[in-house]
């Protein structure tokens, strides 16, 4: 059972929202709240899997929740998926930054919504894949040209072909198309997605992405 903590503060969004999710038999609803503080306070005495987290929040907002979720030891086996009211939103950029699993824009097909809350559950971070090459292509142009020493600190202890997969899925890659670059196995694919984040200590593959622009593997321009 895959357990979902709703935060947002119009109450009609969390309705809408645990009105679908409690219909799954494999998804529960297990607490809502109403600002940031109050999803943290939640979070910490509930224990969900994943938080639908409202990017603008009163109290304190999505991107501080994020953060404080993302570095407390105690919270690690939680995801957050962020809420837009737009693809683009300016704070979506910052929320990955921050340790979020991914985004999703409030009036996404109900469909989407329950593929995106399973997948991120499973690892499979970054949702959407056109939302996401959009994503990444933005944070590319927006991103510093990392210093070499950062590079070389970051990825000396992943294998050359754990810098080939990290750099695909830097460009947005699913494990599948990475199977099919690489000619391997979907399952092969995923087994060294896998080791590329245990090496690096990402939380997920949405950290991953961050980490191939930050440590040099990825520049921006990579994606035609």
């Amino acid at each position: 059972m895959i357990r979902v903590l709703l935060a947002d503060d119009q109450l009609l969004v969390r309705a809408g929202f645990k009105a679908l999710l409690d219909a799954q038999p494999d998804i529960e609803v297990v607490g809502e709240a109403s600002d940031g503080q109050e999803a943290l306070d939640a979070i910490r005495r509930l224990g969900p899997d994943i938080v639908l987290m409202d990017i603008r929040m009163p109290v304190l907002d999505g991107l501080a929740a994020t953060r404080r979720i993302t570095e407390d030891p105690q919270l690690s086996g939680v995801r957050v998926v962020m809420l837009t009211t737009f693809e683009l939103d300016e704070y979506v950029f910052e929320a990955i930054r921050s340790g979020a699993s991914g985004f999703l824009v409030k009036d996404t097909e109900p469909e989407e919504l329950l593929r995106a809350v399973r997948a991120v559950v499973a690892g499979d971070a970054l949702l959407s894949p056109g939302v996401t090459r959009r994503l990444i292509a933005e944070f590319a142009a927006r991103s510093r040209e990392p210093a070499a020493a950062d590079a070389l600190s970051a990825l000396s202890g992943l294998t050359e072909r754990e810098r080939e997969v990290m750099a695909l899925v830097g460009i947005g890659l699913s494990n599948e198309e990475i199977a099919r670059r690489l000619v391997v196995s979907p399952l092969t694919a995923k087994t060294h997605v896998s080791r590329t984040m245990v090496k690096l200590g990402a939380r997920d593959r949405a950290q991953l992405v961050v980490l191939a622009y930050e440590s040099g593997l990825v520049r921006p321009g990579w994606l035609g």
